[in-house]
């Protein structure tokens, strides 16, 4: 499959097929009706693309990766596997993280790499130590699409994990729907508009056939309603 990333912003134009106001108007539903069934959790907003003139069978499976404006999911956790270094840094900086022994002690036992995939939204590790992961886990963090990012010392971490949290993943699969966060319904109108504006815009550039392949698009808050937005 090929694999592009991208950042904001994207080439002008490929908008234009999505209705400002009509979107505007679906984000204000969205948010009235959260305010109006108040959850007990924050309630992420999806984007829900449903494909067509794709056969996942015969035509190139896509997986992409966009940097969004504003992080999409506030309760996003990050976990860092570490040398000594990284260790002190991560938690200096307050963020959970693990050492190579620690992980040696799951015994890469599939029940545990899964309850350490499932605890957490990414993973970032030591470069030193990216090589060894599968040695020490298992395809585990690879199968529940986990696997960390590479950190280097050059780098600053609160920078890379500031990016981890505002990425999204476009992956094709068998089937043709695809749904991503695109944001949370705590957000400002305008941060969520150039969320899923941006989210849109580039999966439309994933596509070969660009907007001939894309049958709708909705977006709707964890417990509300889908919004038709094309």
């Amino acid at each position: 499959s090929s694999g592009i990333n991208a950042e904001w912003p994207l080439r002008p134009g490929a908008m234009s097929k999505i209705n400002k106001e009509f979107l505007l108007e679906a984000i204000t539903s969205i948010q009235d009706g959260s305010k109006a069934k108040q959850r007990k959790f924050l309630e992420t907003v999806e984007l829900q693309i449903a494909l067509k003139n794709y056969d996942p069978a015969r035509d190139k499976r896509f997986t992409g990766t966009v940097k969004l404006r504003h992080v999409p999911k506030k309760s996003f956790k990050v976990c860092i596997i570490g040398d000594d270094r990284h260790l002190d840094e991560a938690k200096s900086l307050g963020y959970d993280c693990k050492s190579a022994e620690d992980l040696k002690k799951l015994n890469k036992n599939k029940k545990l790499v899964k309850k350490l995939a499932k605890g957490y939204d990414a993973f970032m590790a030591s470069d030193g130590l990216i090589k060894q992961i599968p040695r020490l886990l298992g395809p585990g963090l690879n199968k529940a699409g986990k696997f960390p990012t590479s950190l280097s010392h050059q780098e600053s971490m609160e920078e890379k994990v500031e990016t981890v949290k505002r990425t999204i993943k476009f992956q094709m699969k068998k089937v043709l729907c695809l749904s991503v966060a695109v944001g949370n319904v705590s957000m400002e109108m305008d941060e969520l508009n150039a969320n899923i504006m941006l989210a849109v815009n580039f999966l439309v550039s994933l596509l070969k056939k660009n907007w001939q392949n894309v049958r709708s698009l909705h977006i709707k808050s964890t417990m509300g309603k889908p919004h038709r937005i094309y």
